[in-house]
């Protein structure tokens, strides 16, 4: 398959803005008219060096196969970006993130919607049905959002090997998952991009850093329109830092076990997550998600209906909320 065709021709001419120390990020810097002094008055690392670095190593893959960006949403609006004319379209598969489709409104793009199936897998000869000559990127969300279970791979890679655009499959809650990530697959399938973020497993919400994988033909786009200096200092050393420490994995899964537990005892329904997150099914959904808004307790409703989402916080906060929905059910 030909990446560049799949560019858009004005990305492909473009010349990027390249600052003076692109190649050289160490030295006596007079290039970029800073002020001499302070503790963050120099840019950042236009390339992110040394946590591309520590994320090769981990993920097993070349360091330049890497785009590191402002959050995954930085990310996901850069592929329409690169990819995408206005008024040509995505195909996004509901319910999911709904990231994809705000991205696509700010960058003019029509959107294509197409129902996961009962059990929230792709429905693929129905996703391939869809695609039409203005169709440019598939995104896939896996463990999927809202939904939290893991999409199949081989239903991912058929998308790959019958579509002649891109697959973006969104791994932002994959490190929760008992399964392997799609990137050791990325050699195969030069159309599919991995999406992945320092905000959720690693505790990193609060630096906005995000990461995508790739072809070098992709990755090499990305980076060419991303703001020249676009993860600040602080957040670079912060991600190294994060990076370099032990998550707290487990004990959010064993947490997450035990509110599935007792939230089954509660409402009618409670799906299996593969994520740090659970969607329970519970009459007058949005009555109460405010009632226990009002009573200190915030989770998410979602467009599926009569479903909400928890998010598993530390073991208080989710014996407030397992307190305060049981104490709402019995009024």
């Amino acid at each position: 398959m030909n990446i560049q065709k799949l560019i858009r021709p004005n990305i492909r001419k473009l010349a990027p803005y390249i600052c003076a120390r692109h190649n050289r990020a160490t030295g006596i810097k007079l290039d970029a008219n800073e002020n001499p002094y302070g503790n963050v008055n120099r840019y950042p690392d236009p390339n992110a060096t040394e946590v591309k670095k520590i994320l090769a190593k981990m993920l097993d893959i070349k360091a330049e196969d890497i785009f590191v960006g402002n959050g995954s949403d930085e990310a996901i609006d850069l592929l329409m970006r690169a990819f995408c004319d206005p008024g040509e379209e995505i195909i996004v598969l509901d319910p999911t993130y709904r990231m994809y489709k705000v991205a696509a409104g700010i960058n003019d793009l029509k959107v294509k919607s197409v129902p996961l199936t009962k059990d929230f897998q792709i429905n693929v000869e129905k996703t391939l049905s869809s695609i039409s000559k203005k169709t440019k990127i598939i995104f896939t969300c896996s463990p999927n959002n809202p939904t939290g279970n893991l999409l199949k791979k081989k239903d991912i890679f058929e998308l790959c090997k019958n579509f002649k655009g891109i697959v973006a499959v969104d791994e932002a809650y994959i490190e929760f998952a008992n399964e392997k990530s799609c990137i050791s697959n990325s050699g195969q399938y030069p159309n599919l991009v991995v999406l992945r973020t320092l905000s959720k497993a690693w505790g990193g919400a609060g630096i906005r850093v995000g990461y995508a994988t790739g072809s070098p033909e992709i990755i090499k786009a990305l980076n060419k329109i991303k703001p020249p200096y676009n993860v600040s200092v602080l957040d670079q050393k912060e991600a190294v830092k994060i990076l370099s420490s032990k998550t707290k994995i487990k004990k959010i899964l064993r947490e997450r076990n035990r509110v599935s537990k007792i939230l089954k005892t509660l409402v009618p329904k409670v799906y299996k997550s593969d994520a740090n997150f659970i969607l329970f099914e519970i009459p007058n959904a949005k009555h109460i998600q405010e009632k226990l808004q009002s009573a200190g307790v915030i989770i998410r409703n979602t467009q599926i209906k009569n479903c909400l989402r928890v998010s598993i916080g530390k073991s208080g906060e989710n014996d407030k909320f397992l307190r305060a929905l049981s104490n709402l059910l019995k009024s």
